[in-house]
């Protein structure tokens, strides 16, 4: 019987890190395609929702469309497709709730080491419990980790001359203080992603003026915040059919624009900036504050739903400044340009640390993992890593359309192991030598910073990342879960047919089966 928060448990046979939107995602998977198998989500934080009941800053909300951000199998019925951060949340957590999920989570528990035995089959979890962080330990046969890519505890915030004269406010969007009034203040937002993207026209709506200063240009593209097609189509057809069809259409509509980006880089920047030169005018200097030196995707590109930043630059409550910092000033920054902007409130929208799995520590029969030496499998397991799966989602398209391909293959991996007895499933690097190349293409500041110390990915297939929806799903929903990188084992005490993986305790010598 599936674990359940009144029937406690040192072990289960699926153990989820994270109660976020993959976290949620995964735990369904599981419960509809593994009935029979035990499972527990533990989440460090007290509430589930990750990303988005962390950050609580003013118009926080997704840059992807809730078509192909939503969950495959529960149809997103809010109004808009650019979501803000409280409907999305709310979505979770309805979720969780329909499908009895929200009663597998462990608030408060906060893994932070983990160790497979291969002679017992099964990781060892290392668990700090409540806010005395008072010590547990679990066990399971498989570990899915569901903990997003950044650091939950901290954001990016870079070094500058003389913060400590400032006598304003300086906040970080990833900790946004509650008390914070800035109805009638002179606003700074230092950055220009998507969350800068995002705060500014928000809190132009209140403040005296609000300006986002920036290092270099982004691209930004306009975007209706609602899907007329979207719409029409649940006037026309079921509620799950229409919402199929958005979803494919949002999906094939993102790959032709990637594809359009990559291959005619000179054809999207000219469109992109056509859109900014119709939203700002004329006479408006697009060619600094609007055209990056960079190609489109080589960073995310960032999305203003509705035109809302540009038209808040256009009614003049706000401003964009493409400068360098000299240093902070006890009124605001002195640029290096000489010019002076003053503030009494600065915002630092500076991005994030990458933070792979959540900061756990693993280990494999004693041996210490270095994430940084493996390769990533299929975009969801790591070389030498046994009975471990992460969810890691797109850069070029939302998230949880690679987590749901993630979370249906790793159901059927977890199938085939049962079906056939096996109590270990280890991605191993075979057939000709590759040249390990960096796992994202990508020259975002937060990617660029952590890329030491992420996995690599190889040169073909299975290890290589082809951000690819259509081609990740035929191979993940279609394609053999024994390839010939998939070493599997079974214990001498497990027989074809047989539960999948031991209990703890369970001790016996392995045979091993290649796929």
């Amino acid at each position: 019987m599936p674990l359940s928060s009144a029937e406690p448990s040192s072990h289960v046979d699926v153990l989820i890190i994270g109660a976020g939107l993959s976290g949620i995602g995964a735990a369904y998977h599981l419960q509809e395609r593994c009935p029979t198998l035990s499972y527990a989500i533990l989440e460090g934080r007290g509430a589930m929702g990750g990303t988005w009941d962390l950050f609580r800053y003013p118009g926080i909300r997704s840059d992807s469309d809730m078509y192909t951000l939503g969950y495959r199998f529960r149809p997103w019925l809010g109004g808009k497709a650019i979501a803000d951060g409280p409907s999305i949340k709310a979505y979770i957590e309805e979720t969780a709730a329909e499908y009895g999920i929200d009663q597998r989570i462990r608030y408060h528990h906060r893994v932070t080491r983990a160790e497979w035995s291969s002679v017992d089959a099964r990781w060892t979890v290392d668990v700090e419990v409540g806010p005395d962080r008072a010590p547990l330990r679990m066990t399971c046969g498989f570990l899915y980790a569901c903990t997003g890519y950044y650091d939950y505890a901290s954001g990016y915030t870079p070094t500058w001359p003389g913060t400590e004269r400032f006598q304003g406010r300086v906040v970080h969007p990833q900790h946004w203080p509650e008390d914070l009034d800035y109805g009638g203040k002179r606003v700074v937002v230092i950055g220009s992603g998507a969350t800068a993207v995002t705060l500014v026209p928000a809190m132009a709506d209140r403040a005296a003026h609000v300006t986002m200063l920036q290092r270099s240009p982004t691209y930004i593209a306009d975007q209706p915040a609602e899907d007329g097609v979207a719409r029409a189509l649940r006037y026309v057809l079921p509620r799950r059919a229409a919402y199929a069809v958005a979803r494919w259409k949002n999906v094939l509509r993102g790959m032709l624009l990637y594809g359009l980006a990559r291959s005619r880089p000179g054809l999207f920047k000219w469109l992109l900036r056509l859109g900014v030169r119709r939203a700002l005018g004329k006479t408006y200097d697009v060619d600094t504050h609007f055209s990056p030196r960079y190609n489109p995707w080589d960073e995310r590109l960032c999305v203003a739903p509705d035109g809302d930043l540009f038209r808040s630059i256009r009614e003049g409550r706000a401003s964009v400044v493409t400068d360098h910092i000299e240093s902070f000033t006890e009124t605001g920054l002195q640029l290096r340009s000489g010019a002076h902007v003053d503030a009494d409130i600065i915002v630092t929208a500076t991005g994030l640390n990458v933070k792979i799995l959540s900061g756990v520590s693993l280990a494999v029969d004693g041996e210490p993992v270095q994430l940084a030496r493996t390769l990533a499998y299929k975009g969801m397991m790591f070389s030498d890593v046994p009975n471990l799966v992460a969810a890691f989602g797109y850069t070029n398209a939302s998230w949880t359309l690679k987590c749901d391909l993630v979370a249906e293959y790793t159901c059927r991996l977890l199938n085939h192991m049962k079906q056939h007895g096996y109590t270990q499933s280890v991605p191993r690097v075979t057939g000709p030598a590759m040249t390990p190349e960096p796992v994202l293409d990508f020259r975002s500041g937060y990617v660029q910073r952590a890329l030491d110390s992420l996995p690599r990915q190889g040169t073909r297939a299975p290890w290589r990342l082809y951000q690819n929806y259509v081609r990740d799903l035929v191979m993940m929903r279609y394609g053999r879960v024994d390839d010939e990188a998939m070493e599997f084992k079974r214990s001498g005490s497990a027989a074809s047919g047989q539960a999948l993986l031991p209990d703890a305790g369970t001790r016996s010598n392995a045979e091993v089966v290649r796929g």
